[in-house]
């Protein structure tokens, strides 16, 4: 229960619905009780075994309720009798006992249609929440996660937790109440019945618990493993090219049936598990009817101390125990089976965000003198990527990073926008640390483009509203003749509405990367960061895609991490890096006539 009474706080919004409830599973208990009592004198009518009462009887208090009701019940029975006869005595019982299970269905109604609300609102919230989390999360926590596996905690485990709070409603108010109300009845018509029964109780509670001991530990496996076939589903649809190209869909598909076999065999232990709850609790309640009827008969038959009518009203009550005592079981599993869903849950929504704002972080809404990346070290893991890398970039400069692959070069992008950390070292903007900023007000300042164009399964106006949410048809056609895009964006079937498919999959490389560029143009910020941005192109593309960025860089502050020299030649300064640290800088022409790195680098290419 610890896992699951921490999302407790998800029911409190809701808990008007809860209390109503609460009051409805009450009266369905009590009109459930009074149904199977009202059983009693109907029969003692039948086989004309009524207490004959002929003076109206008088309340004395709530000591002798009992008496006064048993009382009452014969005395409007015999009174009826006297004066209509049996059958209209009969048929006043069969009123009586219709009514009541007509009152216990109707608030068992209620009781439904008030949980429904509870039900669906704790799901949505706990949904929105852990959604919230996710993209709110430092990228570095998704490096070793597979997304398949968080997907499956915000569908499937957030279902399970759904029903097993539900099922801790239904534990502790509607199925006890219900046993309760039965037993205090079973003790009014019999103390000595009761308490022969109540020695089989715990015996058959013992043999329940310990079949249920194991079920947390059996669904925490079958949560997980279904996080690893849907994080395989989730890599086989985002790479399905590279695996048809490579012949490899048996190996996968090899892969993917091995997750589902080990979902299988988990799924089984834990449903067979689970299943033989109810027969099992079955088994021992119908064991204890058998031995009720053998000691209750014998009072009846050879004792003489209880009625035939209160003895068949008593078995009713006794076996109406048994399907709360069944529900009880089962929802107990269903709490130990949420408690590993809930655990998996909150480890997402528990997650400490490292690069959470301060208290007293700054809102900063413009740039205004440079941005100074001093002394700055950096590791993912062990290794430092980055060593004491230091480059002051003016307010109007273009800056642009070189090197080979694993040199640092996109790590200085992902520190800068503050996506992570830096160990040493400070990054600041107008003399202000990054770090206190609020992350939204830095990112507003900054327009980013990467070499994966990421566009969303939407339309290119959707897509590119991520750059100004308000933005007018017309500024955005505006952004896409500066990118342009608006050359082919014009002449598709639809325009800007057009949908894209699947990240873009309905767009050439260089198509994609310019709607990228044309979000950025429309965000306007002063500061660009363009990460290998042409890089995947063809010349062609190439070309387009440079005159765009040039476009969009006229007056503005720009970090450029460039694989292909030939688009960064014009940059006030060029930064060749090395292994993480900095071989040499200064602009093309300077870097040309040192005959160093560069040089080599652009001689490499030229050849290529």
């Amino acid at each position: 229960m610890n896992y699951i009474k921490k999302l407790f706080r998800f029911i409190v919004p809701y808990k008007r619905y809860a209390i109503l409830n609460i009051i409805c599973n009450v009266f369905y208990a009590l009109f459930g009780t009074l149904a199977m009592v009202s059983l009693m004198p109907m029969i003692n009518v039948l086989f004309g075994e009524s207490k004959k009462v002929y003076t109206k009887p008088i309340y004395k208090g709530i000591k002798y309720l009992k008496d006064y009701i048993e009382n009452y019940l014969n005395y409007v029975v015999t009174t009826t009798t006297e004066t209509d006869g049996p059958q209209q005595a009969l048929l006043y019982m069969i009123i009586l006992i219709i009514g009541l299970f007509l009152l216990k269905n109707l608030f068992n109604y209620l009781a439904l249609f008030f949980i429904t609300f509870l039900r669906n609102g704790v799901l949505r919230d706990l949904r929105d929440e852990i959604y919230y989390k996710v993209v709110t999360l430092p990228i570095s926590y998704y490096s070793e996660k597979k997304k398949g596996d968080v997907i499956a905690r915000i569908s499937g485990d957030v279902n399970v937790v759904k029903n097993s709070m539900l099922s801790v409603l239904e534990l502790i108010v509607k199925e006890p109440l219900t046993i309760i109300f039965a037993i205090v009845a079973m003790f009014m018509i019999s103390v000595k019945l009761t308490i022969f029964v109540f020695i089989f109780i715990p015996i058959a509670g013992f043999i329940i618990s310990r079949i249920g001991k194991s079920l947390k530990r059996k669904s925490d496996k079958v949560q997980r493993e279904q996080g690893v076939f849907l994080s395989t589903l989730e890599e086989t649809l985002g790479g399905l090219k590279v695996i048809k190209g490579f012949n490899a869909e048996n190996r996968f598909h090899k892969k993917f049936q091995s997750s589902t076999n080990r979902f299988y065999n988990f799924s089984n232990t834990l449903i067979n598990r689970q299943n033989l709850a109810s027969p099992t609790s079955e088994f021992l309640g119908i064991a204890t009817i058998a031995a009720l009827l053998w000691y209750g008969g014998n009072m009846v038959m050879v004792e003489k101390t209880l009625s035939g009518g209160a003895f068949i009203g008593y078995m009713a009550l006794a076996y109406q125990i048994l399907t709360p005592a069944k529900a009880i079981s089962k929802a107990s599993y269903q709490v130990k089976t949420g408690n590993a869903a809930a655990e998996r849950i909150l480890e997402i929504i528990e997650t400490d965000n490292i690069l959470e704002d301060r208290s007293n972080a700054i809102i900063k809404e413009d740039f205004e003198t440079e941005i100074d990346i001093n002394n700055v070290s950096f590791k993912y893991e062990d290794d430092y990527v980055l060593k004491n890398f230091s480059v002051k970039v003016p307010k109007g400069k273009s800056v642009a990073l070189v090197g080979q692959s694993g040199s640092g070069k996109s790590t200085i992008a992902n520190l800068v926008t503050r996506f992570y950390d830096v160990n040493q070292g400070s990054i600041s903007i107008d003399g202000e640390n990054i770090k206190n900023l609020t992350k939204h007000s830095l990112r507003s300042l900054m327009g980013l483009v990467t070499q994966d164009s990421i566009l969303f399964n939407d339309s290119i106006k959707n897509n590119i509203l991520l750059g100004k949410e308000d933005a007018s048809d017309e500024e955005i056609i505006e952004a896409l003749k500066i990118a342009n895009a608006w050359e082919f964006v014009k002449d598709l079937p639809q325009g800007i509405e057009s949908n894209i498919g699947d990240s873009g999959g309905k767009l050439s490389g260089g198509q994609k990367q310019r709607i990228s560029i044309a979000r950025a143009v429309l965000k306007n910020s002063p500061i660009m960061i363009l990460d290998e941005a042409t890089s995947a192109l063809d010349t062609e593309s190439e070309r387009l895609v440079q005159d765009a960025l040039e476009n969009m860089m006229k007056n503005r502050t720009s970090i450029v991490i460039a694989h292909r020299l030939s688009t960064i030649q014009n940059a006030d300064l060029i930064v060749v890096m090395q292994k993480g640290e900095i071989a040499e800088q200064g602009t093309h022409a300077e870097l040309m006539a040192k005959n160093g790195v560069y040089k080599k680098l652009v001689e490499m290419q030229s050849f290529e």
